[in-house]
Formats: C-alpha cells, sequence, structure tokens
C-alpha cells in the first residue's frame, strides 16, 4: 500500500449517529464506506446490531457487512487485512475510503498498523488444535502456546479457545504481532455527544429495536441451530436476550439491561478514542455545524 491511500476513520460510541455522517460524506467526496462493526460482520444479526438496511444506504457501497456465517472464525487480523485491501482498491477508483464504526480495537490495530505475521490460515492446523482441545481442554491449548510463547499466552485468556488456537497458528506458520505506523493517510473523527444525551438516544434506540423485532430475530437464530457461544451471539443486545428466553430473566429486565450495558459500552468506547491519538473530537449538538467542521477539514486534506 503506498503513501497516497487515504482514509477517513468516523468514529464515536454506540447510538451517536456515525452512520448518517459517513453516507452524506461519501455522497458530498465520492467515497465507499468500510464497517468497523465487530457484529455487523455477520449474516442474520441485522437488529441487534443496528446494521444499516439496503434502503438506508442511498446506493453509497458499503463493506465489510455480511460476510461472515454466524459460526465463521473471525478475528482482528481477518479485519485489518480485509481493510487493508479495500482502502486500496477503492483509492484505485479513484474514490475517498470511510471506515466508520465501534469496535476499537479494528482501529487501533489499523490505524498503528499491526503486522500479525505472514501466517495465514491453516485449516488443517486449526482443525487439530480443535480436536487436541475437545480431548485435553483449553487448558492444554493455553499450556501450549505457554511454552511457545509466554508474552502472547499472557494477553489471552485460558478459555479463549479462538484466540488461543490463531496465536498457535501464528507461532506455527508466521512472526509474532508487531506495531509500526500506518502506511496510509488518515483523519480520524471521533463524534462526540453531551453524556446525558447520548444515553437517551441509546434508550430510544434500544427501544426501537425490540419494537423491530430483537426478540424474535434471537430466538430464530437459536432455532436455526445457531450455538449461543458464537461470537456474535455473546455481543451486547443478544446475550441479554439468550438470557430471558432461557428463563433466567423476565422480558424488561433484558431490555433494561441492553440498555445499561449500551450505555457502559458507550462511556468505554469514549475512553478508548480519548486514549488515541490523532482523534479530532467533534460535538454533534448541531450537526449541520459538525457537518461543516468535518467536511472542511476533509477538503483540506485531500487538497
Amino acid at each position: 500500500m503506498e503513501c497516497m491511500n487515504k482514509v477517513i476513520f468516523i468514529l464515536g460510541p454506540t447510538g451517536v449517529g456515525k452512520s448518517d455522517f459517513a453516507i452524506k460524506l461519501a455522497k458530498d467526496f465520492n467515497g465507499e464506506i468500510i464497517s468497523a462493526d465487530s457484529v455487523q460482520i455477520f449474516k442474520g444479526f441485522d437488529v441487534g446490531s443496528a446494521k444499516i438496511k439496503k434502503d438506508e444506504m442511498h446506493d453509497i457501497v458499503h463493506h465489510a457487512i455480511d460476510i461472515c456465517n454466524p459460526e465463521d472464525y473471525f478475528t482482528v487480523y481477518d479485519y485489518v487485512e480485509l481493510t487493508r485491501k479495500k482502502i486500496v482498491e477503492i483509492n484505485n477508483k479513484n474514490m475517498l475510503a470511510i471506515v466508520v464504526g465501534g469496535t476499537g480495537l479494528y482501529i487501533k490495530a489499523l490505524v498503528e498498523d499491526y503486522n500479525f505475521g505472514s501466517a495465514d490460515k491453516h485449516d488443517d492446523f486449526r482443525t487439530s488444535m480443535k480436536e487436541l482441545s475437545s480431548k485435553k481442554g483449553t487448558l492444554s491449548l493455553w499450556n501450549l502456546l505457554n511454552k511457545k510463547n509466554p508474552q502472547m499466552a499472557k494477553k489471552i485468556s485460558k478459555n479463549d479457545e479462538k484466540r488461543i488456537i490463531r496465536a498457535l497458528e501464528v507461532c506455527e506458520f508466521g512472526e509474532e504481532q508487531k506495531k509500526s505506523q500506518a502506511n496510509f493517510k488518515f483523519l480520524i473523527f471521533a463524534l462526540s455527544l453531551e453524556r446525558q444525551k447520548l444515553y437517551e438516544r441509546i434508550n430510544l434506540r434500544v427501544d426501537k429495536m425490540v419494537q423491530q423485532g430483537l426478540f424474535q430475530e434471537v430466538e430464530g437464530l437459536l432455532k436455526q441451530g445457531i450455538s449461543k457461544d458464537c461470537q456474535p451471539m455473546k455481543a451486547i443486545g443478544y446475550k441479554e436476550i439468550i438470557s430471558f428466553l432461557e428463563g433466567e430473566i423476565d422480558k424488561q429486565t433484558a431490555v433494561d439491561l441492553v440498555k445499561q450495558h449500551s450505555r457502559n459500552y458507550a462511556k468505554r468506547q469514549m475512553t478508548f478514542l480519548r486514549g488515541m491519538s490523532n482523534v479530532q473530537f467533534v460535538d454533534i449538538e448541531d450537526r449541520e455545524l459538525a457537518y461543516q467542521e468535518i467536511s472542511e477539514e476533509i477538503f483540506k486534506f485531500l487538497k
């Protein structure tokens, strides 16, 4: 990837309205959007992830949405590799790449240009590791990783089979993870809103999800045989509904928990963004003024 590749990041907490800004920018600056949401990549997880609908895209091309089946193994490594390629493809069409989302690790890995080594996927290796885990337990895999690379093992939960197997794969076929400066030019905007107003937006959005069929979506996914232990089912908006469907809590408690966990997540997202460098925070209380501010900065950046 050459330095001429340019990227705009529209980040911010859940519920702040990132998609609307991104679509308008894509229209005005001839852009395509790359989602940075770790749930929206999965097919069938629509309502609970607030996935944008086709008729809401306004003919703007969106990437990294509905690209995985629920049981697929999708890592930060996979996201970075996919997005790097998309950025080049978009720039090669003389269009602007706009990355939009709230999954902090995706953004950080992309901006800091994590190098995950040269290890591609090795299905035979993964299958053998899963068989070993089934026979001897996940802890046996972690112990194996700890012998090969104690530093990597320290960063991974002893119960996180997927990440342990990926780490072993990198140890076996690639290099250790490194960080370097991203090899594309970028502007990062983080949309912000006064906390109470943001929380009100989040609460209203959860109510809208319930009206759009959140409970029915989760129930339908489980009836299809999708495991409650798969990656997207552990996301906010899904795990709480599963607790209701399993009789652990009542329906109103489930809704209240989705709201509470979403608010907590929004707070963590803002903390994460404040910890990143090169982020321009834009208050969107006055959305027109905020959009004008962002547009002016992008115009200067592209010029």
